[in-house]
């Protein structure tokens, strides 16, 4: 990994793993636009003003990926790529979940949900990690962390909004289920 990334535009670029990642975001955002049209922005204030710096640092990545060599044949390529695929299964389970499961007046808290109350975005920042990882950038892997950060703020005003909506259903999942993959549940609600 250098200080200074090479910009080369190639078939074998990052490009193409994030271009997987945007397969699969794509269909869910159609899909499940119409199922969860009555939870359209559930963010408070200082999140409402976030999304639009994430879309623009998911943008950015995605343009800046297209200058980005993978590291084909090095220790790099082969470590990244396999935690990449980790992450991209990850989503298509958190996808599945989504477009199988009618949102309305319960909480969705079947699939991969029952393992973690935000494993979309815990998925994503596992599948950036492997790209960056992948394509021996670190300015992709900061943006795996940026980006993965600022979604991680945005998932307080979520389960707010989810204890509003859905109320003592929302509270017990709470309870059994931890907020983020792969970390376990302790006592009391987070």
């Amino acid at each position: 990994m250098s200080l200074i990334p090479a910009f080369e535009i190639g078939v074998w670029n990052a490009w193409i793993l994030m271009l997987c990642q945007l397969l699969l975001y794509i269909p869910l955002m159609l899909f499940a636009r119409e199922q969860t049209r009555d939870m359209e922005s559930p963010h408070g204030g200082t999140e409402r003003r976030l999304y639009p710096v994430i879309m623009t640092l998911w943008v950015v990545a995605i343009i800046y990926s297209i200058f980005v060599p993978l590291r084909l044949g090095t220790v790099w390529f082969y470590v990244g790529l396999p935690v990449f695929i980790l992450g991209l299964i990850g989503q298509s389970a958190v996808c599945a979940s989504i477009c199988v499961t009618q949102v309305g007046e319960k909480p969705l808290t079947g699939g991969i949900y029952r393992f973690s109350r935000h494993p979309y975005y815990v998925t994503q920042l596992v599948m950036f990690i492997g790209i960056g990882v992948a394509s021996a950038s670190w300015l992709l892997l900061l943006f795996a962390i940026v980006y993965s950060y600022l979604h991680f703020i945005m998932a307080g005003s979520e389960e707010r909004f989810c204890l509003e909506k859905y109320g003592d259903a929302y509270r017990e999942y709470t309870k059994r289920t931890p907020r983020w993959m792969g970390i376990p549940k302790s006592g009391g609600a987070t």
